[in-house]
């Protein structure tokens, strides 16, 4: 099992940074560039990824409450995923991304991830800057 974990304080309330986060219809905006999802019947998602040209069933929950998202493949545990937001302040957050592959022959190379990583929380930053 590999395991991936970022953080990023970023300038905007914790209610917008988690409502713009958990947005299905624009998770793209921040996701890796290479990743689309389409919502079904939530949790039921479906996610393209243009580098294999695949489309893979999955589950997405976001629990607003918990300002907290959870992801994963849904016909296998090869993949699962969650994303916290946290309070710092009314005008600052902490988002954490964590990510864990369960199967070591599908996982993208580790500089890939942390790079996707990185680039991602960045994005999402941007779109939600104050």
């Amino acid at each position: 099992m590999s395991e991936y974990q970022r953080s990023r304080t970023m300038t905007a309330p914790p209610d917008l940074v988690f409502d713009r986060a958990s947005d299905v219809d624009r998770l793209d905006s921040w996701l890796p560039r290479d990743l689309h999802v389409r919502s079904e019947d939530l949790p039921a998602v479906t996610v393209h990824e243009d580098a294999t040209g695949k489309d893979e069933r999955g589950l997405f929950r976001a629990q607003r409450d918990q300002l907290r998202m959870e992801w994963g493949t849904r016909d296998d545990d090869r993949y699962a995923g969650w994303l916290q937001v946290t309070t710092i302040s009314d005008q600052a957050s902490e988002v954490t991304v964590h990510l864990s592959f369960f199967d070591e022959e599908h996982a993208p190379p580790a500089e890939q991830i942390d790079h996707a990583l990185d680039k991602s929380l960045e994005r999402l930053a941007e779109q939600v800057r104050a």
